[in-house]
């Protein structure tokens, strides 16, 4: 009989997966299987297609996900699947295929086929799109459409899908009573849900047939990734009352479907000041009971654009450090244009420097070992550990290989003759072999 990570760990049972997931984290089996059980940890699976096992949630390394798809401006099905191929080789965890233009069940298909990466996506996006070919219309989608739709996408191999289950006509009559927003809804799927609940005067089917919702994705062992439909695309609507109502059934949700054996995430907003991230974080893990936060961004200034990657990583490296689990990249590109090849493999280091930071404070156990080995090759001037701590050490290799020094190979162009280390550490040798410590 089929059952998920979630009821394998409930049994007391520790599937190869956990296996996998525990010894690339340095923890035991035992813990990763409780976790699970908890509903604290996740692996995005499906039993129709074999995928990287990657553990996103408590006492584990802050994931990257990688974002790509076509537009309805842009539909170039080999430029994805290569974007798909530099978010991986680049370091991304996880990938989502968000396509809204073209064939998307081809688009789909060829993206996970090009890849080992777990692959997620928003139902709502062909749902919406289907309609809009089928009837003119996107407000007239059809409810088992909308079914079929996740049905189909789990079948051809989805680990994780973002599904809008949060917004509900009560979280619609909180965004009406507080006037709007400064920043509007800018999630298309919650944009969409939205109007076609006030359109069709009726509740959103994911939410009202929420354990219909679960039964498809647990059939495959996919991870239902709560989505953030109403999340702030302003830091000054930041913990409004829709947000705060959406976070809060979400929450709810989670704790549903994991009784009903279904691996869950909440996922988060999209722009925080600095000074809420935290706050927002402990927000979701008490309501959610350590449900795994999949936070978009967060950015916590909206003036960054064309910068908004570096944005996105200063309110990441936060959001990591105070618990979230899974980073969801921002490129240079965002709220600007689609993203290309350059833009990609931009957003996934920068978010994967953010994580890494975020983990320092998160994680010290895991991550200081490698910054001390860094700190020691610097004043030993010994690039090749240097290279090899690094975090883009191809990188790094070209940068000083396109600068390599004229007078001594062991400085760098920077100081030259003048290198600080050089000088110190001759005049402090004596000391440093005495020293226990380092």
């Amino acid at each position: 009989m089929f059952k998920t990570q979630l009821e394998w760990a409930l049994s007391g049972s520790i599937t190869p997966e956990m296996k996998t997931v525990a010894a690339d984290e340095g923890l035991s089996p035992e813990i990763v299987r409780d976790r699970i059980a908890q509903g604290r940890i996740v692996i995005p699976l499906n039993k129709n297609r074999k995928c990287r096992m990657v553990g996103i949630g408590m006492g584990l390394s802050t994931k990257v996900n990688a974002s790509i798809g076509t537009s309805t401006d842009i539909v170039d099905i080999a430029d994805e699947v290569k974007k798909a191929l530099v978010a991986r080789d680049a370091g991304a965890h996880t990938l989502m295929e968000l396509s809204v233009g073209g064939d998307l069940d081809r688009i789909r298909r060829d993206v996970l086929a090009s890849m080992e990466l777990p692959v997620g996506n928003v139902p709502l996006y062909q749902a919406f799109c289907e309609a809009t070919s089928k009837y003119k219309d996107p407000n007239k989608l059809d409810e088992e459409m909308l079914f079929d739709i996740i049905e189909r996408q789990c079948a051809d191999g989805i680990s994780f899908m973002a599904i809008h289950c949060g917004i509900n006509l009560y979280t619609i009559e909180r965004l009406e009573k507080q006037g709007y927003r400064y920043g509007g809804l800018v999630s298309k799927g919650g944009a969409s849900m939205v109007a076609w609940m006030k359109k069709n005067g009726k509740e959103n089917p994911l939410f009202e047939k929420f354990d219909r919702v679960v039964s498809i994705l647990k059939k495959y062992d996919v991870v239902l990734s709560l989505g953030n439909g109403l999340r702030a695309g302003s830091i000054a609507d930041s913990f409004d009352r829709a947000m705060i109502q959406e976070l809060l059934i979400n929450c709810e949700l989670a704790e549903e479907g994991r009784k009903l054996g279904c691996q869950m995430m909440v996922e988060g907003p999209g722009h925080v000041p600095m000074d809420e991230i935290e706050a927002n974080i402990i927000l979701q893990k008490r309501m959610s009971n350590y449900a795994p936060y999949y936070m978009l961004g967060p950015l916590p200034t909206d003036i960054g654009a064309a910068y908004d990657h570096v944005v996105a990583a200063i309110g990441a490296s936060q959001s990591a450090r105070y618990g979230a689990d899974l980073i969801c990249y921002i490129t240079p590109a965002e709220h600007l244009a689609l993203p290309n090849e350059k833009d990609v493999a931009e957003g996934v280091k920068v978010a994967r420097l953010a994580a890494h930071i975020g983990d320092l404070g998160k994680l010290p156990h895991k991550t200081l070992p490698r910054e001390l080995a860094m700190s020691k090759a610097r004043r030993d001037l010994d690039w090749e550990t240097q290279f090899k701590n690094a975090l883009f050490p191809e990188d790094a290799r070209r940068i000083r290989k396109d600068r390599s020094p004229s007078c001594d190979e062991h400085v760098c162009t920077m100081c030259g003759e003048f290198c600080a280390n050089r000088a110190s550490s001759a005049i402090f040798a004596e000391t440093l072999e005495k020293s226990p410590k380092i």
